[in-house]
């Protein structure tokens, strides 16, 4: 005979839960007919676990209940590798009684007399361990080993609280295992959102594909999965969500009216820019408060996310939000001196100047565009103004510092410009500020004198001669 006593179990399993009391309960039973049996129970961290009986007598063929019980009530299960156990010693008792000192002392004595019973695991099992283990193994590629054991007994609602915090922390190994048992793929947060928008915000390419593969469905109008994508600059992620959802929109918005790129922008995420763009996404697209991509950059200070946004529209720094500011008011505002050259649109102006637009002059200059700010020829607002005989623009431009005697490429000024298309009270005007009269261009070429006759005789100007 090898063995007095025989367990019920081959491991006690204690039910742990965070700051309770945690126990389990076992029977041993005496398997002699004739005689009683005296058992004696030890754990391998008494400190950690107690029993209610150390030393017990068993009747011949009867059983008795035990309890094992973790000594505090701890934040954290007390996990150790390898497991603790509890050692399950027997001893003959022909007397059928004895003190529990007297036990203490029969144990005590090896030898042949002693019997070892059983070597039963300790596992700590339920929720709260598992909840401890998945963020404590969230890099390691195979399953703890007790990982199986925690989950024992868990109720298809635990299941799918671990496996949203399997999600979160990033391991697929977990998360399959996880829906394998019973967690639900579909549950959605408290927001109403899927665990494949809990999947992206934590950036785990491999969580999201399983979910995907497992049947995980995504609400287009909560799960904004291409927002929080290009929050983290992930365009892997994007491509895997644009691949496997089919109605995904590059220019649907959030909460605030944004769509991606004005995430990605805001976030100054230039890869993501680009691949929004490059699946249909607007650059130039407005947000709740009128505020394009390039607003928000600019408010930033970002030289590369502004330099991209321009390179995907042209005309981006033209639009103004609701506060009546384009991109280059929002740099101004916001002391980002180094974005001005990029984001001046002295076009405008020019175009303005042409068109005798004054409100739209003021516009410009209170936008703080160079009322000096030359074309691809060298042409200043105040030649235009001057060639189109536009005198309240002239008139603008030179009370806002624009120099009277600016040259473009071939060396005109803007009193050039004025006498070649005969526009009298503008010469007058350039003239009355300053404009030399003597100018030539840098050939040495003076304008048409047929253009500049009439202008000449009311002028006197002395290069017409």
């Amino acid at each position: 005979m090898d063995r007095l006593v025989k367990p019920d179990v081959k491991e006690v399993e204690i039910p742990f839960k965070r700051g309770q009391k945690c126990s389990a309960t076992f029977r041993l039973s005496n398997l002699m007919h004739t005689m009683s049996v005296a058992v004696s129970l030890t754990t391998t961290n008494p400190s950690v676990f107690s029993i209610n009986q150390s030393f017990s007598i068993i009747l011949p063929l009867s059983s008795s209940s035990y309890t094992l019980t973790l000594s505090h009530s701890p934040h954290q299960p007390p996990l150790r590798s390898p497991p603790d156990v509890l050692t399950v010693k027997s001893a003959m008792l022909p007397t059928g009684k004895a003190h529990v000192d007297e036990l203490r002392r029969l144990f005590s004595r090896p030898g042949p007399h002693i019997f070892r019973d059983a070597t039963i695991p300790i596992s700590l099992v339920g929720p709260h361990v598992a909840e401890y283990l998945i963020p404590n193994h969230a890099q390691i590629a195979d399953l703890p080993s007790n990982f199986n054991r925690a989950i024992s007994g868990c109720t298809g609602s635990q299941l799918t609280a671990l496996l949203e915090s399997a999600v979160r922390s990033g391991n697929p190994n977990l998360v399959a295992k996880l829906i394998d048992v019973g967690g639900d793929v579909n549950c959605k947060d408290s927001e109403g959102r899927s665990m494949i928008t809990q999947a992206v915000q934590a950036g785990n390419i491999d969580v999201v594909r399983v979910l995907i593969a497992s049947g995980c469905v995504i609400d287009y109008l909560v799960d904004k999965v291409l927002h929080e994508a290009a929050a983290i600059n992930r365009v892997d992620l994007m491509q895997a969500l644009i691949s496997n959802f089919k109605d995904i929109d590059a220019n649907s918005i959030d909460l605030y009216g944004r769509t991606p790129i004005h995430v990605a922008a805001s976030c100054g995420n230039v890869e993501a820019i680009r691949f929004c763009g490059s699946i249909g996404g607007k650059a130039d697209a407005v947000d709740s408060n009128g505020c394009t991509p390039l607003h928000l950059a600019a408010e930033k200070g970002d030289l590369e996310t502004v330099e991209c946004l321009l390179e995907c529209s042209g005309l981006i720094k033209y639009a103004v939000n609701k506060q009546g500011k384009t991109g280059f008011g929002i740099a101004v505002e916001n002391g980002n001196s180094h974005l001005y050259s990029l984001l001046q649109f002295g076009d405008i102006l020019h175009r303005s100047a042409r068109l005798d637009d004054v409100n739209g002059i003021k516009n410009c200059i209170s936008e703080g565009v160079n009322v000096n700010e030359r074309d691809q020829n060298g042409w200043r607002p105040l030649h235009r103004a001057a060639f189109k005989g536009r005198i309240e623009s002239v008139r603008m431009l030179l009370n806002h510092g624009a120099r009277v005697d600016v040259v473009d490429d071939e060396g005109y000024t803007p009193l050039h410009c004025a006498v070649e298309t005969g526009h009298v009270q503008v010469a007058l005007l350039l003239i009355a500020h300053g404009a030399k009269a003597d100018a030539k261009n840098l050939k040495g070429v003076m304008p048409s004198p047929i253009k500049q006759s009439s202008v000449c005789e009311k002028t006197n100007l002395s290069f017409c001669s």
